[in-house]
């Protein structure tokens, strides 16, 4: 039996620089005064991968980390003890809380149907959740006095910021239904900013800031813009080239047509790696610092680049994709979550440097 010979290096590379990862968390941690920076670290630290981050989160100080879903506990058990991870969808099912409890992870509970189960299933240390305004998961606070809530070890009452990147009255009043809650609600630390909460001061930094997509690069706040450095950087390789004539049209639709006679090159990335066909239009990639815009549609898995300005480009060079979160997002209408998370998996990644 022939073993399967070992494929060809793919055509789609992520570059991760962790020094840039552990310098936005440093720079957080600072920004949230007394009180200490957690990391959101759910979808696969926002697509950016759990084994290349969690190392240097932790290295840098983080100890404090939030997932979404049970089936991301798994994969940082591997570098954080159990009580350093929390599940902000908390216990949907008596399976679940039994899960918490057999790992040691801490639920979020977010309902008194979460909290009954979680009393039922043996219970232990957890968090609460407040709804302040937000309206997705959360203790209301009319539920606020039920005596079952009693029942609950709290190690930290936390809420959410509905719209904490803008300047709006909202966070004023969410934060004085926060503090109406943790009157009624023992409990042993508070938490109620994310990235951008952190940059709306004092008042809501509390004992635990919950960053997440300023640690990737994201800046949701124009206050947070000179503390964030970028993390991520796709790059994609061109797998033809080829010359135009004048009147020739580009892809699907033909929606670009050449007026001269031109070089092109088409480029291995399309919907699946995450570039969409918002990305064209005005959009371009990279080489060596020069644009080279879009010509045509982006597809499946291809978009073409016009050569003109790096003639010397050909089979197998790499083209930087602008990653710049907050430029890459005014650009192309996708938020700064979008495209940090639908970067896809053809992408080989790597930590910068390696």
């Amino acid at each position: 039996m022939t073993s399967t010979p070992k494929p060809p290096p793919p055509t789609l590379r992520l570059a991760i620089d962790t020094g840039a990862l552990a310098a936005n968390w440093r720079a957080l941690d600072a920004l949230s005064g007394s009180a200490r920076a957690g990391a959101a670290v759910k979808a696969d630290c926002y697509g950016l991968g759990i084994d290349n981050c969690l190392p240097a989160l932790v290295e840098a100080g983080a100890r404090d980390f939030f997932v979404a879903h049970w089936s991301e506990v798994a994969p940082l058990l591997a570098h954080v003890a159990p009580e350093q991870i929390s599940v902000l969808h908390g216990p949907m099912t008596a399976a679940e809380a039994q899960y918490a409890i057999a790992t040691g992870v801490r639920p979020v509970i977010n309902s008194l149907h979460q909290a009954r189960l979680w009393h039922e299933a043996g219970g232990g240390a957890c968090h609460l959740m407040v709804d302040t305004g937000i309206n997705r998961l959360g203790i209301t606070p009319g539920e606020l006095s039920d005596p079952l809530l009693k029942h609950l070890d709290v190690h930290v009452l936390m809420s959410h910021l509905s719209s904490a990147e803008e300047t709006t009255p909202a966070n004023g009043h969410q934060l004085a239904a926060f503090r109406a809650a943790q009157a009624l609600i023992p409990h042993r630390e508070t938490s109620i900013a994310n990235s951008a909460g952190i940059a709306l001061g004092r008042d809501y930094h509390w004992d635990l800031t919950r960053p997440g997509l300023a640690l990737y690069g994201g800046v949701p706040s124009p206050a947070l813009a000179d503390h964030i450095r970028q993390v991520a950087f796709p790059q994609a390789a061109v797998i033809h080239t080829r010359k135009l004539e004048a009147g020739d049209t580009v892809g699907y639709n033909r929606e670009f047509t050449a007026s001269a006679p031109m070089r092109v090159g088409t480029v291995s990335l399309g919907y699946a790696d995450g570039f969409l066909r918002s990305w064209g239009g005005e959009g371009f990639l990279v080489h060596e610092g020069r644009k080279l815009p879009l010509r045509g549609k982006v597809s499946m898995d291809m978009v073409v680049v016009d050569l003109a300005d790096a003639p010397e480009v050909g089979i197998g060079d790499w083209l930087d994709v602008p990653y710049h979160l907050p430029d890459a997002a005014a650009r192309c209408g996708l938020s700064q979550y979008e495209l940090l998370t639908v970067l896809g998996h053809r992408f080989a990644r790597s930590v910068k440097g390696e």
